[in-house]
C-alpha cells in the first residue's frame, strides 16, 4: 500500500504558516499492532502552530532540532478504520474512531496509521466527525487541568483567561459541570458566547484587566498564556493556583520559585505527555459528560485539507473562537 499516494499537509522546516505545503505522499502501511484510518476530519490548533514555528526553542528537543521530525501536521482526528494489522484486537475494520496522534502527528492527511493502544476510542453515533476530532485538544486538556492540576472542587471560584478559545470554551463548561463559580475573560465580541456556555461573570479584557478586579479566586486558568503568575497573584486566594498549558521560561521560573517560597502556586503540565491509559480515562469521562448534554464543541471555521496553511494563518491572528476544523473529503 505504501506505493499508493495520498494528500497531506507537510512541513519541511520551521517557520510561518507559509512553510505548510499541500503534497502527495505515500499512504502509511500499518504495522501488525496498528490500524489504518481514513481520516474524515482533523484539527488545526494553537499548539500545532507553536510546533510549526519550533518555539519555544527547548521544544525542539522533542520535535527536531533543525527541522520537524514529523513532517505531516495535526494531532486530533476522527475517521473510519479501513484495515487492521494482524495483532489488532481492540478495533474492527469499519468502525468509526476518534482520538489523538500524540507522537507521530500526521492527522492532516487522508489516511493515518496508528497503534491500537493510542489515545483512541470508538466514536459515539451522536457525535459528529467534526466534533469528535476536537476532543483531544480543548476538552481533554482542560479536563486534565481542572481535575488534576488545579484540583477544582464544587463551590470554588475559577477565572478562565482566554475563555472563547478551544481550551477556554471547554473549560467554562467543564468548570460549571464540576460545580464551580466561573468568571471568563474574553473580548467584547465574544462575551455573549462565553456567557451562553455557562460563565457566571464575564470580563472584557479590552475594558478591564482581571488583576485589577476586587475578587479572589481559588484557580486562575490561563488557557492562552497571556498573563503570568506575578500578575495573577493579586487575585489568588492564599492557597490559590495559577496554571497554564502554554510553557514559557518565566512560567518555569515561577513554578520553581512558588514551589518553595509561596503558598500560591504556579503550575504547568503537558497533557499530551501523560500516559496513554490516563488520557483514555479522561477521554471516556468526556464522552460521558457529552452524553449528559453538558459539553458541546464550539467550531469557529472549517478549512479543506488543501488549505491547512490558511487555517494556521487564521489561528496566528489570535481571533479564533473555539475550534478550527480540517475537513477531509469522505
Amino acid at each position: 500500500m505504501s506505493s499508493i499516494l495520498m494528500n497531506a499537509a507537510v512541513i519541511n522546516s520551521y517557520g510561518s504558516a507559509n512553510v505548510i505545503k499541500f503534497e502527495e505522499v505515500a499512504i502509511p502501511e500499518p504495522k501488525s499492532n496498528e490500524v489504518l484510518i481514513k481520516v474524515y476530519a482533523s484539527t488545526a490548533t494553537r499548539a500545532d502552530t507553536m510546533m510549526r514555528t519550533g518555539k519555544p526553542w527547548f521544544g525542539r528537543l522533542m520535535l527536531g532540532l533543525t527541522k520537524p521530525k514529523n513532517k505531516i501536521t495535526g494531532t486530533g482526528f476522527a475517521g473510519k478504520i479501513i484495515s487492521a494489522g494482524s495483532e489488532v484486537t481492540k478495533f474492527k475494520v469499519g468502525e468509526s474512531v476518534f482520538g489523538e496522534s500524540t507522537n507521530v502527528f500526521s492527522t492532516n492527511a487522508q489516511y493515518l496509521a496508528i497503534s491500537e493502544d493510542s489515545v483512541m476510542l470508538k466514536k459515539p453515533e451522536e457525535l459528529s466527525y467534526e466534533e469528535a476530532a476536537t476532543f483531544t485538544d480543548g476538552h481533554l486538556t482542560s479536563l486534565n487541568f481542572l481535575k488534576n492540576v488545579g484540583k477544582l472542587e464544587p463551590g470554588q471560584k475559577i477565572l478562565i483567561n482566554g475563555a472563547s478559545g478551544s481550551l477556554g470554551t471547554s473549560a467554562v463548561q467543564l468548570a460549571k459541570y464540576m460545580g464551580a463559580e466561573v468568571t471568563g475573560v474574553t473580548s467584547s465580541r465574544n462575551k455573549g458566547l462565553v456567557k451562553s456556555l455557562g460563565a457566571d461573570y464575564v470580563i472584557d479584557y479590552t475594558q478591564d484587566n482581571y488583576t485589577d478586579w476586587d475578587e479572589e479566586y481559588d484557580v486562575v486558568y490561563d488557557t492562552v498564556g497571556k498573563s503570568n503568575f506575578a500578575e495573577a497573584k493579586k487575585v489568588l486566594k492564599n492557597d490559590g493556583i495559577y496554571m497554564s498549558p502554554v510553557l514559557k521560561l518565566p512560567l518555569l521560573i515561577q513554578m520553581l520559585f512558588s514551589s518553595f517560597f509561596s503558598r500560591k502556586k504556579a503550575k504547568f503540565q503537558a497533557t499530551g505527555m501523560k500516559k496513554e491509559d490516563e488520557l483514555l480515562e479522561l477521554m471516556q469521562e468526556l464522552v460521558g459528560i457529552f452524553k449528559k448534554g453538558k459539553l458541546k464543541t464550539v467550531i469557529d471555521r472549517q478549512f479543506p485539507l488543501e488549505k491547512v496553511a490558511q487555517a494556521h494563518a487564521y489561528i496566528d491572528t489570535g481571533r479564533k473562537k473555539g475550534n478550527v476544523i480540517i475537513n477531509i473529503e469522505h
